[in-house]
């Protein structure tokens, strides 16, 4: 067997199309954006998205919680682009607060983007990955998913399915050359760690520098560093990586 030199120099995704979801939003455009430099054909999907708003090649928006949307992307890639070899399900909510206070809708959209949204997308596009002779898909889970943190239940169940999905999805369709593998960050510095500051009436530079203090490494990440992963994870560089669950967290263990 001949394995890819590591010191090739061609795009690594070079000819791939990549579907990305939550593009419009901190992590999304970071990996919208290292895909794109990498060579991929990158489509971005979000619920409002201008063009302008994004480094894409294609912009196609539409609502997640809509099952036809989310059935029916993945064929709508491929007949845009002639391909799909790439899936990162990155779109996720985060519902804020013990189970006692939350409410019907906090669960209902939470398991329809967090879960049932990836869940969907999987579905479609392995038949079209499975058709092509592989691809690549990258969830966005949680260090949460893997071990639970205060006063987060229902953001931590579903990212505790994600993950659970990622590795029956990962052993299913290996042998069809598809590797499914998730990218599971602690926090991250984006507009929906900062919102969770002033929901709290707390100033979010201040957060996140206290933040930064409890991290070994001495910061929270930045989008691109979980991109960075998710890049790798998508690539051949992780040709032997099926059902991983790769922790993205500074050190910091949940707490």
């Amino acid at each position: 067997m001949t394995l890819p030199s590591p010191m090739s120099s061609a795009p690594r995704f070079a000819g791939q199309t990549a579907l990305v979801t939550g593009a419009g939003g901190g992590i999304g455009g970071a990996i919208v954006a290292r895909l794109k430099a990498e060579g991929a054909c990158v489509v971005a999907t979000d619920l409002r998205l201008e063009p302008g708003q994004t480094t894409a090649d294609h912009v196609i928006t539409g609502d997640l919680m809509d099952p036809a949307f989310t059935d029916g992307l993945p064929r709508a890639v491929a007949d845009l682009t002639g391909r799909m070899d790439i899936l990162c399900n990155n779109a996720g909510i985060i519902a804020r607060g013990q189970i006692t206070q939350a409410s019907d809708e906090d669960l209902r959209r939470s398991l329809a983007i967090n879960v049932e949204a990836p869940f969907r997308l999987c579905r479609s596009a392995i038949p079209i990955m499975a058709a092509q002779g592989g691809g690549a898909i990258v969830n966005t889970a949680s260090c949460w998913g893997l071990q639970p943190g205060p006063d987060h239940p229902i953001y931590v169940m579903t990212k505790a399915a994600l993950a659970s999905l990622t590795q029956c999805l990962g052993r299913d369709h290996a042998p069809q050359g598809i590797r499914v593998n998730a990218v599971c960050p602690n926090e991250v510095n984006t507009a929906m760690l900062r919102s969770g500051f002033e929901i709290r009436g707390l100033d979010a530079e201040e957060g996140i520098t206290a933040l930064n203090q409890s991290v070994p490494l001495g910061r929270i990440a930045e989008p691109e560093d979980i991109a960075d992963v998710v890049a790798f994870l998508a690539s051949d560089d992780a040709r032997y990586m099926v059902g991983a669950l790769l922790e993205v967290n500074g050190g910091k263990p949940v707490g």
